[in-house]
């Protein structure tokens, strides 16, 4: 028997079988020329609040994309390329950009901000990434990726977090599988600090970089760094959040939570202004109910499915990602939980945020050596041996499923960690110099046109138009039904949702 189940044991085939997984692609809007679109949420897209399929993210200008949950990869990819195709026959001229590095930028205070309504919930968003603006610049929440949602059934909190201990350490690995993000428009650097070098006068780069997007220039922050989260317990994970989530930090106590002329800048000047602003490689998740705190509900009822965040967008790919990666980070987040898992200490910690930057920054940098126990291997060896320990789970899951697809996905695995030339981040700068003179921007920008041409070419039966225009209408009607029951303060509301008793007690209802 497996010891985190009453079931069959994790390598059972009808227990494989049982896997679920969903995809959310971030996605900017561009103008044909590669400008950052500054118009509102497309009004054909529905309400960015309540439609189920397609949102927003931080920006009025990034769309998010999100499936539901699915038994294979391939019926993933096939919703997404369903939900992306409506997307972009509602946008006019603009296109998806399809790089998780941002297209060209205007000035940080003109990327405009999601909006979400007049109800409370909807202006609580709208404030929440006015202090993600505050706190880190608006440029950085531009940065788009693909989360890959991953559920199977029957596991305990205890064995998701072996899981996610497990993947951190060894997420050094889908950065060199997978990392598209070599090179940036020099827009996003434009006032910062970095080490980056010019590829030509408007794209700055790194010779061997897998996902500048997981780099030091991505999704990072000083104030997190002082978190040392660990991943041992369900009940540390959350204890290290809350302190997060209720203790003021200085640097944002001094933005204020309203600015003088009274208009909210932040939620609160806590570290994390809420829990989704914690920044990862990959998260433990839970459905949550309308208005409840997400670490009300990790404490109430565990872990129910863990999100892999640390996915470029592939510009090379229809819709950012193909099935077959989805294949391999099946058979790689069973070998996680499936393989012996120490608890993390906080010298590992800072380890792994090394490993992560090596990685992005360096991964294809021959004989690159990265952190490991008390000494060092090689990133490329040590990427061999998990990909051996990959194999015979990559069998079982082919028996499982009847196919050979499987061993594929992890046979191109290897055959890239032996040939670093094939993987997209090298493909991207390969691309990028020989036909586009070095402009990473003018590169994006042909691949954005050509799947956004795919998009349109692809035929789509009246009844499934009637369908997502009926979900749009619908979605609208929603947002108005949320504005109208709304009878609470926005103040008064806000800071009942932010009570720090919400974080552990059972939730006093907040009207929406």
């Amino acid at each position: 028997m497996d010891k985190n189940s009453q079931g069959p044991a994790i390598g059972a085939p009808e227990r494989l079988r049982a896997i679920r997984r969903g995809l959310e692609k971030e996605s900017l809007r561009s103008q044909p020329d590669g400008r950052l679109a500054r118009t509102a949420h497309p009004p054909a897209l529905g309400s960015a609040l309540t439609h189920p399929h397609i949102t927003t993210d931080f920006s009025e200008s990034q769309v998010e994309l999100i499936t539901g949950v699915h038994a294979s990869p391939d019926d993933c990819i096939d919703e997404l390329t369903r939900v992306q195709q409506f997307t972009v026959q509602s946008l006019g001229d603009e296109m998806l950009w399809a790089s998780s590095m941002p297209c060209g930028l205007p000035a940080d205070d003109e990327i405009p901000l999601g909006q979400y309504g007049s109800s409370n919930v909807g202006r609580a968003k709208t404030v929440y990434r006015s202090g993600l603006g505050y706190r880190y610049g608006r440029r950085m929440q531009t940065i788009s990726g693909i989360h890959y949602n991953w559920s199977l059934p029957g596991l305990s909190s205890a064995a998701y977090f072996g899981l996610i201990r497990n993947f951190r350490r060894h997420a050094f690995l889908p950065l060199y599988l997978f990392g598209a993000s070599p090179a940036v428009c020099s827009t996003f650097v434009a006032g910062r600090e970095h080490k980056l070098q010019p590829l030509n006068q408007g794209t700055m780069y790194l010779p061997h970089a897998t996902s500048l997007r997981m780099g030091r220039l991505g999704y990072q922050s000083d104030a997190q760094a002082s978190l040392a989260v660990s991943y041992n317990s369900l009940a540390g994970y959350a204890a290290s959040l809350q302190q997060a989530l209720t203790e003021p930090y200085a640097a944002y106590e001094a933005i204020g939570v309203k600015g003088p002329d009274g208009q909210y800048r932040q939620l609160q000047t806590t570290l994390l202004q809420i829990e989704n602003e914690f920044y990862g490689t990959i998260r433990p998740k839970r459905v949550i109910f309308p208005g409840e705190r997400p670490l009300h509900a990790l404490r109430e009822r565990g872990v129910e499915y863990v999100e892999v965040r640390l996915m470029d967008l592939n510009p090379f790919e229809t819709v950012g990602i193909t099935a077959q990666t989805l294949r391999f980070l099946d058979v790689f987040l069973l070998h996680c939980l499936q393989s012996d898992s120490p608890d993390d200490t906080p010298q590992e910690i800072q380890a792994i945020g090394r490993n992560q930057h090596r990685a992005a920054e360096r991964g294809r940098e021959p004989g690159l050596l990265l952190e490991k126990g008390q000494g060092q291997m090689s990133l490329t060896d040590w990427g061999l041996e998990i990909v051996a320990q990959l194999k015979p789970i990559a069998a079982q899951l082919d028996a499982a499923h009847g196919t050979q697809d499987y061993s594929a996905a992890v046979l191109a695995a290897e055959q890239a960690l032996h040939q670093p030339e094939t993987t997209p981040s090298a493909r991207v700068l390969q691309v990028v110099q020989q036909e586009f003179g070095g402009s990473f921007v003018a590169f994006v920008r042909a691949q954005s046109q050509a799947i956004r041409q795919s998009m349109l070419d692809l035929p789509m039966a009246s009844q499934e138009a009637a369908s997502w225009a009926a979900m749009s209408a619908r979605s609208v009607e929603d947002q108005a039904a949320i504005e109208a029951a709304d009878t609470m303060p926005f103040d008064i509301y806000l800071q009942e949702y932010l009570s720090p008793k919400r974080l552990v007690a059972k939730p006093v209802t907040v009207s929406p």
